[in-house]
């Protein structure tokens, strides 16, 4: 019992030592890591590599598979160039396992030390998330060693000899069975390492062995693809390709198994090593058999799992994957794309918003009424999504992304609430009241949608590309805005002066509708201050002296001259 236990412990071990590595690279280096995997698609050739050498990385040719749906779900990449990048990410799976093979048992402890020496000795995120990955490669070797030792007695109990027995000769059996694993454990190269370890200490045999690390690459395909389940069909064309690719390879090799033990032998003598040379082999042969049929396969995809016909509900999310929440970067590009959706439905509302003050068109208060319920369903929906995102996993950039989209989804609700519980029920108002504004406050009212729709669409831009002199334009339009808002107030109030009809019978909502536009136009220049606070270019009270002054100096003049004037 106490034997099986450790049995037990080891496995865990191990595939927590892959989580760690994992979430260790990704939090210190996941964005560049990302943005190379992007840009690196163009050809299949590269797309291969990149493939190959993210899932070195990582240790998950399941994390590089939905990263992979995920970009093509957002429309980022091709589907047959995500193809190419999959078939990199089984073959640097396969590589990973023949390097963690190695006997070499010093290394263990030396990526343990050094993993906790790079987490203590530097506070810096990188650093300390650098040593994760270390001390999770670390625990992987450790557990693989305890993983030889303790199997090494279980392999000559009369039990176990027997249960393994009864799977031999089975071979869907046997597949179905590491497949299984596979989905359990959530990595297949775990999974892989532990048929070595079983096959090294001689509890199963070599055949039995070549049968069950078949059934792993098939079980990889199929993580994914369960993963995908429920997500939009754009999504799991990746994971449906992948598992094509790989039961069409299992077909074609399954009649050739029982020939592997004699073909293998010319490369190793050492069973264990035959499972390593056969897992890198059979990756290999099913990337160089379909990496020039990705094209044709994307396609039969996309026949098979159409595109979705987009829904016309404004709030109905459509980009919030809940598949990826394991992989913290994607889901925050996930939630950044979906809080674009609320800038552009605000930017519908201030624009039919317009047409409602200015024309009286009374048919579009339903829909801009409708338009903000989409933005508080979709701002509930991005701050549940982002929620269930562990911001421990994200790097101090990814960090500070989260809470970005946090801060401009706000922004947009209360945007939206001014729209609509207090333009829309002044433009009711004045609907029913059947007034009208002035020529001038018309065009007035009319300049200053105009610049708080470009304003809206700088912001997000600017939230989609921070850049500092951009952060400044939209601080300084603030300032422009705020300056419009007091010279048209006092324009309305001078035609008051003039009995001017229409204005006095306007007086009271046409100071509301640019009071409450000025407000909207503050919540949209929100989204310059991270920027320009990141840059060291904000005072604490973000109050620029050189505006207060003229205020100051002319009051501080005028008793100097009256004071002048008594004496």
């Amino acid at each position: 019992m106490l034997t099986l236990l450790n049995l037990f412990g080891a496995v865990a071990l191990l595939i927590w030592g892959t989580h760690m590595v994992q979430t260790g690279i990704l939090r210190a280096w996941g964005v560049p890591l990302r943005r190379w995997l992007g840009h690196s698609v163009n050809h299949k050739g590269t797309a291969f590599l990149s493939g190959l050498t993210m899932t070195a990385l990582i240790q998950s040719g399941t994390a590089t598979t939905l990263m992979m749906s995920a970009f093509v779900a957002q429309g980022l990449i091709q589907t047959h160039a995500a193809m190419a990048v999959v078939l990199g990410a089984d073959v640097g799976s396969s590589l990973i396992a023949q390097a963690f093979s190695l006997r070499i048992t010093w290394i263990s402890p030396l990526l343990i030390f050094i993993g906790v020496a790079l987490f203590r000795a530097d506070r810096t995120t990188t650093s300390r998330n650098a040593g994760r990955a270390a001390i999770g490669l670390g625990l992987m070797m450790l557990a693989l060693q305890l993983i030889g030792h303790t199997m090494l007695p279980i392999s000559h109990s009369p039990i176990i000899q027997q249960i393994f027995k009864t799977l031999t000769g089975d071979l869907l059996l046997d597949m179905a069975l590491a497949a299984l694993l596979t989905l359990l454990a959530h990595s297949s190269l775990a999974i892989v390492l532990l048929i070595v370890s079983l096959v090294g200490s001689e509890s199963i045999s070599p055949g039995l062995g070549f049968a069950l690390v078949l059934g792993a690459n098939l079980g990889s395909a199929m993580t994914p693809m369960l993963s995908s389940s429920g997500t939009g069909n754009a999504a799991r064309r990746v994971p449906l390709a992948n598992l094509i690719f790989k039961l069409s390879a299992c077909v074609l090799v399954m009649p050739f198994l029982r020939y592997l033990p004699e073909w293998l032998a010319l490369l190793d003598d050492d069973p264990a090593r035959q499972m390593l040379h056969f897992h890198t082999l059979f990756n290999l042969a099913t990337a160089v058999l379909f990496i020039g049929l990705t094209g044709p396969v994307a396609k039969l995809t996309e026949r098979i799992l159409p595109n979705s016909a987009s829904s016309d509900d404004p709030a109905q999310p459509r980009y919030l994957d809940p598949n990826v929440i394991n992989t913290p970067e994607v889901a925050v590009s996930c939630a950044a794309r979906e809080a674009l959706r609320i800038g552009d439905l605000i930017d519908q509302m201030l624009r039919h918003s317009q047409q409602v003050l200015c024309q009286n068109e009374e048919k579009l208060v339903r829909p801009v009424e409708q338009m903000e319920s989409g933005v508080d369903s979709l701002y509930k929906a991005i701050k549940f999504y982002l929620m269930q995102v562990n911001r421990e996993e994200l790097s101090t950039v990814e960090n500070q992304r989260w809470a970005d989209i946090i801060s401009l989804t706000i922004n947009l609700e209360h945007i939206g609430d001014i729209i609509d519980k207090n333009l829309m029920d002044l433009a009711r108002r004045k609907i029913r009241g059947q007034l009208s504004f002035s020529e001038s406050g018309n065009e007035e009212i009319r300049e200053l949608h105009d610049r708080l729709i470009n304003n809206l669409r700088l912001g997000l831009n600017l939230f989609m590309h921070p850049d500092v002199k951009n952060a400044q334009r939209l601080l300084e339009e603030k300032s422009r805005f705020n300056e419009l808002e007091r010279l048209y107030a006092e324009n309305h109030l001078q035609r008051l002066t003039n009995n001017m009809l229409p204005s006095v019978e306007t007086s009271a909502l046409h100071l509301d509708v640019i009071r409450d536009l000025r407000r909207i136009n503050s919540h949209v220049c929100a989204l310059a201050y991270p920027i320009l606070d990141a840059a060291g270019m904000l005072t604490k009270n973000r109050l620029r002296q050189q505006n207060l002054e003229p205020e100051v100096a002319g009051p501080a003049k005028s008793r100097r001259r009256s004071l002048k004037g008594s004496t």
